[in-house]
């Protein structure tokens, strides 16, 4: 193509490239959504360049379509319509930290595992912690969650300020390093989501802890999903700050013991984590453990030993790669709907009895302290029925989140898979949504197909 003549002109010979390896590996993420390759794919090493590639690709109205490590689920990443997937690889700096702001400043490309590393040597840590290590530049942009916001919050929670490249190639700040501002729009809460239809990030302001003075984690086993789901609402409610509380029901947990060759009892457990002080650490654990009681808990194990906490939440962490194993040749899908805490039991029975319908195997977990839980499947997306399947399985859990006051995704993002639910949830706060878009993207070459319906 002879735009790409032009586009290498942009950039350094090793920063453009139509390898079809490289094609191949951005035209998927870990999802089972049909792959497509894109044109061409780029590698920019700082803001400047991005501002480059957008104003040329907004004069051409070409795609673009930004890439971080490609673990999305909801197909976020995948070109659909060809075009320049723009991969921040190299744009992977911690540019700076400031212990007494307790903020840190990085590029795009920085995963969490790494300024975690970082931050270590500061007595500091990043809280969201979504299991894979995904780029922090992909996770505000999908707005991610995980096994730390029952106490810690959200990734929208977290992000200060942000660097963004607009689709004409301008460059603005949303945001600064005060703890709070009254000044203007909340753009930085507006970027923060959007799946990169509205702007490409070049760098993130985010607020990180210190790291907690105890640390305890536990396991807790009962008899049935409802007992656990009910623990989990009991302790939540009594005001515990608990820092983690995680389901993993009986399939799942023969399927981690399987992966992780550890031991567990293969029946609805609760995993949990406490931070705090050492005095105020034992006045929680002993009240939740009450709490867990009062729902026939078969054991409450506990964890403090820091090899055998790490174990724990490895497990718990590679608990859908234990699922991607097993079932070589198939694709996972995975179900992310969130309800009101006074919901939960109800949904995640409702859920149980959607798979049993189907006569689909599939495992529940999720991140039960703030509502969120998740239904792993993995189906064969070559085989029609299989899809079906998993898809009305998928349409059933959403609906009864929707019609009880919840979300179709509380933490994965829209993408592509959720798009069909967002006039059901918004209705017409989605046409607003639509004069956003068209007034920062008026030409869509931002990631086109993804987050809202077509017009």
């Amino acid at each position: 193509m002879e735009w790409i003549d032009s586009l290498r002109k942009l950039l350094k010979e090793d920063q453009v490239t139509m390898n079809p390896t490289e094609l191949e590996r951005h035209s998927r993420d870990e999802s089972y959504h049909a792959p497509h390759l894109p044109d061409v794919v780029v590698f920019p090493e700082n803001r400047e360049e991005v501002s480059r590639i957008l104003r040329f690709a907004n004069d051409r109205e070409i795609p673009v379509t930004p890439f971080g490590l490609g673990s999305s689920l909801e197909g976020h990443v995948i070109p659909y319509k060809g075009g320049i997937s723009v991969d921040f690889q190299r744009m992977n700096k911690i540019l700076e930290v400031r212990p007494q702001d307790m903020l840190v400043r990085v590029q795009p490309g920085v995963t969490r595992s790494q300024l975690n590393r970082e931050l270590k040597k500061y007595g500091l840590f990043f809280s969201v912690d979504p299991g894979a290590d995904a780029t922090l530049g992909g996770m505000a942009a999908t707005n991610a969650s995980g096994t730390t916001a029952v106490r810690y919050g959200v990734m929208r929670d977290q992000v200060r300020d942000l660097e963004v490249v607009l689709s004409d190639g301008r460059i603005i700040r949303t945001g600064g390093r005060a703890a709070k501002s009254s000044s203007g729009y909340h753009l930085t809460g507006l970027f923060v989501g959007s799946e990169g239809t509205l702007g490409l990030f070049t760098e993130l302001t985010l607020r990180v802890f210190g790291i907690p003075e105890a640390i305890m984690a536990a396991r807790a086993v009962f008899p049935t999903v409802k007992q656990a789901v009910n623990a989990a609402v009991s302790i939540i409610s009594s005001g515990i700050p608990v820092a983690r509380l995680e389901l993993v029901d009986a399939l799942s947990m023969k399927y981690l013991n399987e992966h992780s060759e550890t031991r567990y009892p293969a029946a609805p457990t609760l995993f949990l984590e406490f931070h705090g002080n050492e005095a105020g650490l034992k006045r929680d654990v002993v009240f939740a453990e009450e709490l867990a009681q009062g729902e026939e808990c078969q054991g409450f194990q506990f964890e403090t030993d820091t090899k055998a906490r790490a174990k724990l939440w490895e497990a718990r962490h590679h608990l859908a790669y234990a699922f991607i194993h097993r079932s070589p040749g198939k694709r996972l899908m995975v179900t992310d709907v969130c309800v009101p805490m006074s919901e939960l039991a109800g949904a995640v029975e409702h859920a149980r009895h959607a798979l049993n319908q189907e006569g689909m195997e599939g495992g529940i977990l999720g991140h039960i302290g703030d509502g969120n839980y998740h239904v792993l499947m993995m189906i064969d997306p070559t085989d029609p029925r299989d899809v079906e399947k998993a898809e009305k399985i998928n349409a059933s859990i959403v609906e009864y989140a929707l019609g009880r006051g919840g979300t179709c995704t509380g933490e994965h993002g829209v993408g592509v898979g959720k798009i069909r639910y967002l006039r059901r949830e918004h209705k017409e706060a989605v046409d607003v949504m639509m004069s956003i878009k068209q007034a920062l993207d008026p030409k869509g070459i931002l990631n086109p197909g993804k987050k809202l319906p077509p017009r």
